[in-house]
């Protein structure tokens, strides 16, 4: 017989591994899971393991904003902000571990998804003990026995199988997923839940009737033996052998180098040592069964004593044996018993004590802890109190001020009855004179009716005499309005026409400079040999001779003989010029550019406006715009075509009277290179690219395209011409648009000239506005906005101190600007004030006749 004495204890961690506690942002929940792995971990160090998920969604004013529409630096403040919430949280709990006088860590992931972040803690740092939460302390009930949540479920499924995990919930273990090696499933010993004790006892196979040597062996049984046992029966084998049992010379009995009798087959299985040895294997079976009983006996024996396992096998044995031996055999092994329930007595209460000494430290730690809570429990709500009684008196304070309020109140309602009172008699007064004016009214509406009737005869009396002068004027040159100069004269104020005095030279002829009667001249010569040069001649006299206004070239006079014609002198040149800063001038400033747009849609207005004989520019681009020397626009070469008016109608007429040459190509109207006709909306095409030029700076060819483009993408600002300085970007855009329209394919959509166009140009026009056609008047200083360069419509009162147009000083602040436009200072604040005295003051002004 082969006896094998084998010992099989459940696996638990080590004192030197770690036991990872999944913990969330609940300190509720979290301190109960945490109590039950303190409670569990018998000394071992702890691991705070949590997963930190960052918000989607910011509170803003009592709702929640998603972070995709907020800025960047709001988020990552609002993320640092919860990280530093999320180390005070883990503190907490280090702060309980310590309390309870175990070692812990923490580790921490950032992640969106909380059950995935655990299954990636675990696989990133090899964690092979983790408990968690089963499910919220709500749902807890004595019948559950699976996790409910979601990420304990997913955990349970997902997590690594070499990770062993306890579900806990409201301080109780629901579940344990048990970790497998190499397919094998680890039984794990939980302090929580005590295992109930077993016996085990490993059953060889059963070899009935096997014969081995010629002799029968008998079955192989597994046994716990004690290691007393162990000793006493070697003791007994050293009395039963002499010197030659270790020596090897008897091969009938020896006791082997790993603490096993072998018998082989020459020996009598009924020989007396044989059932002798068999007794003391019955006798051994009780105590084996009392180490399996109790794991925690078999623990302490593993630390007091080393074990040794032996196997007893029958032999054959010559001879026989005294009687005595065998009663010395059972005596001992009868001992051995005796001691072996001794000290298994003993061991268990040790053990006992050891738990209750145990027990009691960390019951005295929860108290300590909870000692710990209460007082800082009681130092919240004294503190909470102290802040109520502050408020108390705050809100005792305020009530006696709303009391005194409230009797100043009551003694300025008695002020207003009375002067209601005084009021409800004025208003009498005033109805008594209301009356009294409306009957003046209707005295001075039959009085406008009947002058109305005088204005429409004096009209129809001025129409005939104006067509009569038209007729006496149209015979001759000779006009009130400039002189004629001999060729002699000419000659003299050209030095001979010297090439050095030549400013132009245009399609009809040439340009000189010149001094004519000490005045400053521009002399234009034409073609005598052509026949178009007589026409332009004869033209210009005839229109220039009747025509006056300040935005038009002024005609001083004319030398029939020479074909000369005397304009007054422009020393700023023309537009073009000016925009390509030719010899190297300085750059229009944007409110200059913004008054030359004005004067130059003043002079088309009056042309459009003229009778009987509507005037149309033709040729109208900035080589025709002249500047004098205060930068005021004037335009020139005027009159190429124009539109009659037919009796008794008031549209134009559709024949058209080219009687010169078309001029630039860029600035021309489509329509007109594509039909042949020209109306008004073809010179409201031109004055449209000039508005982009102005703009931007740029060339005419394209630059429709590209301030569309702009508009439509929002960089209107980027195109504008920087060399003109910070434009008003609301006036900038509003001409943007303006010019946009005015340069549409389709003449039907460009805008009227003067009920549109000349309606959102006049109020840029600066400090100066039009009362009619010859007089100006001047403008107070402070009636004109800084910015727009225009009177004001709604004075408002800066940060600076500075009186603005509302609209001005809005577009300047959300253009980017947070100085003063006068002094470039930093503005304390982005508010305005109204200015109603001075918006009063303003209309009673322009209300004046």
């Amino acid at each position: 017989m082969r006896v094998e004495i084998m010992e099989m204890e459940p696996r638990t961690p080590s004192p030197d591994d770690t036991i990872s506690v999944a913990l969330g942002k609940d300190l509720k929940e979290g301190e109960r899971v945490l109590m039950w792995a303190l409670h569990n971990s018998r000394g071992r160090k702890i691991c705070i393991c949590h997963i930190h998920q960052p918000a989607q969604r910011i509170p803003i004013l009592g709702s929640k904003v998603p972070i995709s529409k907020l800025g960047d630096h709001q988020v990552r403040a609002y993320h640092e902000n919860e990280k530093q919430v999320m180390h005070k949280i883990l503190d907490k709990y280090i702060s309980t571990c310590a309390r309870a006088g175990v070692r812990a860590e923490k580790l921490y992931l950032v992640m969106d998804s909380i059950e995935k972040g655990i299954v990636q803690i675990i696989s990133e740092h090899g964690i092979k003990w983790l408990v968690m939460g089963a499910a919220a302390n709500k749902s807890y009930s004595r019948r559950m026995t699976e996790p409910k949540s979601t990420k304990a479920k997913y955990v349970h499924l997902n997590a690594p199988s070499y990770c062993h995990i306890w579900f806990v919930c409201k301080g109780h273990l629901i579940n344990t997923r048990k970790s497998k090696l190499d397919g094998v499933d680890v039984e794990v010993e939980s302090s929580s839940r005590q295992a109930s004790p077993c016996i085990e006892t490993t059953h060889s196979s059963l070899r009935s009737d096997s014969v081995t040597g010629g002799h029968k062996v008998r079955p192989q049984l597994n046994y716990t033996v004690p290691a007393d046992m162990d000793r006493s029966v070697n003791h007994c084998m050293e009395l039963l052998a002499p010197s030659d049992v270790y020596g090897g010379v008897t091969p009938q009995c020896r006791l082997n180098l790993e603490g096993s009798i072998d018998c082989d087959g020459s020996s009598s299985a009924g020989s007396p040592f044989s059932t002798c040895l068999n007794e003391i294997i019955e006798d051994s079976t009780s105590i084996s069964l009392a180490r399996t009983i109790n794991p925690e006996l078999a623990m302490l024996q593993q630390n007091n004593e080393r074990h040794s396992n032996f196997s007893v096998a029958s032999s054959a044995i010559e001879g026989t044996m005294k009687d005595e031996l065998y009663d010395r055999l059972r005596q001992f092994v009868m001992e051995a018993e005796k001691a072996r329930q001794g000290a298994y007595e003993e061991s268990i209460k040790r053990k006992k004590a050891e738990k209750d000494v145990i027990d009691a430290i960390h019951r005295a730690k929860a108290c300590e802890s909870m000692l710990m809570e209460e007082l800082r429990y009681q130092r919240e709500i004294e503190e909470a109190i102290a802040r109520d009684r502050e408020e108390v008196k705050k809100v005792k304070y305020q009530l006696d001020e709303v009391m005194k309020d409230i009797e100043v109140s009551q003694d300025q309602k008695s002020i207003l009855e009375c002067q209601i009172s005084s009021s409800t008699k004025s208003i009498e007064k005033l109805e008594q004179e209301i009356f009294s004016t409306t009957e003046l009214l209707q005295k001075y509406r039959n009085e406008r009716d009947e002058l109305k009737v005088e204005h429409v005869n004096a009209l129809m009396v001025a129409e005939e005499l104006r067509k009569k002068q038209d007729e006496e004027t149209s015979s001759s040159y000779v006009s009130q309005f400039f002189y004629e100069f001999s060729y002699a004269e000419i000659e003299f104020a050209t030095n001979r026409f010297d090439e050095s005095l030549k400013i132009g030279e245009g399609y009809y002829g040439i340009i000189y400079k010149g001094l004519l009667r000490h005045t400053q001249v521009a002399i234009k010569i034409l073609h005598p040999n052509s026949l178009q040069g007589l026409l332009e001649f004869q033209r210009e006299v005839n229109i220039l001779s009747k025509l006056r206004h300040p935005n038009l070239v002024t005609l001083i006079g004319i030398c029939e003989e020479e074909l000369a014609l005397v304009y007054e002198y422009l020393p700023s040149g023309s537009l073009e010029d000016r925009l390509n800063c030719k010899d190297n001038t300085f750059p229009l400033s944007w409110q200059t550019r913004i008054r030359i747009a004005v004067d130059t849609c003043s002079a088309l207005t009056f042309l459009h406006s003229s009778r009987p004989r509507v005037l149309l520019h033709g040729v109208l681009h900035p080589a025709n715009i002249l500047l004098d020397s205060n930068f005021v626009a004037k335009l020139k070469d005027f009159g190429i075509f124009y539109d009659e008016f037919s009796d008794n109608r008031t549209t134009l007429s559709s024949s058209i009277v080219p009687i010169g040459p078309i001029g630039t190509f860029v600035y021309m109207d489509p329509e007109f290179l594509a039909t042949g006709e020209f109306t008004s909306k073809s010179d409201v095409y031109s004055f449209g690219i000039i508005l982009l030029r102005l703009l931007t700076g740029r060339p005419a060819c394209g630059i429709t395209k590209e301030v569309l483009c702009a508009l439509d993408e929002g960089n209107l600002k980027d195109l504008l011409d920087p060399t003109a300085g910070d434009w008003p970007f609301v006036q900038a855009k509003q001409l943007a648009h303006l010019a946009i329209s005015c340069c549409e394919t389709n003449s039907r959509r460009r805008p009227d000239l003067v009920s549109e166009v000349w309606r959102i140009l006049k109020p840029m026009g600066g400090s100066f506005f039009q009362l009619g056609s010859k007089e100006l008047c001047q403008v107070p200083s402070y009636f004109t906005c800084p910015i727009f360069q225009e009177i004001m419509q709604d004075p408002v009162v800066a940060a600076d101190g500075f009186t603005y147009e509302a609209e001005a000083i809005k577009g300047w602040l959300e253009t980017g600007h947070d100085t003063s436009p006068m002094t470039n200072l930093k503005l304390p604040h982005c508010n305005w004030v109204p200015n109603h005295a001075l918006r009063s003051t303003i209309q009673e002004w322009l209300q004046q006749p």
